[in-house]
C-alpha cells in the first residue's frame, strides 16, 4: 500500500513503485479484490492433508516449547546459549527497550545509533500508512513530526492535493477523513522486520518489510478490508535530536502464499480494529 493510492487498492499506482515519495504523492484507482474464481467459494483441503499438516505443526510447537524451556545449563559454559546468536543474527531482537516518549501521538526520542534508526523507520512506516494520514488535521501533525523541517511544507501541499475531497469520497470517507456511521475505515500496518542498507552518524537508509490490512469494514462497501505485503525504504536524517524522514519509497512484497483463513464479517473486522491497539516498535 502506498500514500496516494487508496491505501493499497490501486494496482497501477504501486506496480513498479520504486520512486521516492519524500513530498510527492499521486492518486490511484479503486480496486476491489474478489476471491479466486470470481467469488466462488474456495475448495477445502482434503481432511487427510489437513490432519498431516496439523500434526506436523503440533510436533514443531512442542519441540520449540521444550527447547525454550530447557533449564539447568550454565550460560557461561553452554556454547548453544542465545547470547551470541542474538548478536550475529541480522533479524534477532536487540533486547533494547522501545522509546518511552511520544510527540503528537507518535513515538519519538530514538537512540542516535543504527538500532535507533531502524526503530524510527518501523514506527514511521506504521503512521505513514495509517487511517490518520487521510484526516487533514491529523495529517499535518504527522508530517510535521515525522519529516525533516525543510520537507514539511512541500509534503503537506502534495498530500493535501493527493487526498482531496474527491479521493476521500471515492474511498467512502467524508471531507474530514471519517467513515460513515456504522462503518469503519481500516488502515493498519505491521512491520515484520527491518534492515539497514546504509548507515552513518547522521544519515541512514532503512528498509521495513510490512504487512497490513486496508479498506472499509462495511457490509455494502466496494472496497472491503484486504491484506497486503510491501516494503518501505526510508531515508532518515538525524535532525532536532531525533531521526526524521528525508524521503521514502515503496515496493510490493515479499508476499507469502495466501493461507486458507476464513474471511471474517465486516462487523468482526471493525470490532477488531477498534479494540486492538498498536505497538511501539524497536529493533
Amino acid at each position: 500500500m502506498s500514500l496516494g493510492d487508496e491505501h493499497g487498492h490501486g494496482e497501477s499506482s504501486r506496480a513498479g513503485d520504486d520512486g521516492a515519495y519524500g513530498g510527492y504523492a499521486g492518486t490511484g484507482q479503486t480496486r476491489t479484490r474478489l476471491p479466486e474464481g470470481g467469488g466462488a467459494p474456495r475448495r477445502p483441503r482434503s481432511s487427510s492433508r489437513s490432519l498431516v499438516t496439523i500434526v506436523g505443526v503440533v510436533v514443531l510447537l512442542i519441540a520449540a516449547i521444550a527447547f525454550a524451556n530447557r533449564g539447568g545449563s550454565d550460560p557461561d559454559t553452554d556454547s548453544t546459549s542465545g547470547g551470541d546468536k542474538a548478536e550475529t543474527a541480522p533479524t534477532a531482537a536487540s533486547g533494547e527497550r522501545p522509546v518511552e516518549t511520544k510527540t503528537a501521538g507518535i513515538p519519538s526520542g530514538f537512540a542516535h545509533d543504527q538500532q535507533g534508526a531502524e526503530s524510527a523507520a518501523a514506527n514511521y512506516s506504521v503512521v505513514l500508512v495509517s487511517a490518520d494520514i487521510l484526516k487533514p488535521v491529523r495529517r499535518s501533525e504527522i508530517v510535521q513530526q515525522v519529516f525533516v523541517a525543510d520537507k514539511v511544507a512541500d509534503l503537506e501541499d502534495s498530500l493535501d492535493k493527493a487526498y482531496d475531497t474527491d479521493f476521500l469520497a471515492n474511498v467512502g470517507l467524508d471531507e474530514n477523513g471519517n467513515a460513515p456511521s456504522g462503518s469503519t475505515y481500516v488502515s493498519r500496518t505491521m512491520p515484520v522486520g527491518t534492515k539497514s542498507t546504509s548507515y552513518s552518524d547522521n544519515i541512514a537508509t532503512v528498509e521495513v518489510w510490512c504487512t497490513g490490512v486496508f479498506g472499509m469494514a462495511s457490509e455494502d462497501t466496494t472496497s472491503p478490508v484486504t491484506s497486503d505485503w510491501f516494503t518501505m525504504t526510508l531515508q532518515l536524517r538525524w535532525a532536532d535530536d531525533d531521526w526524521k524522514v528525508d524521503s521514502f519509497a515503496q515496493r510490493e512484497g515479499p508476499a507469502p502464499v495466501n493461507g486458507d483463513n476464513k474471511v471474517s464479517a465486516a462487523d468482526e473486522i471493525s470490532k477488531a480494529a477498534e479494540e486492538y491497539g498498536g505497538f511501539t516498535y524497536a529493533r
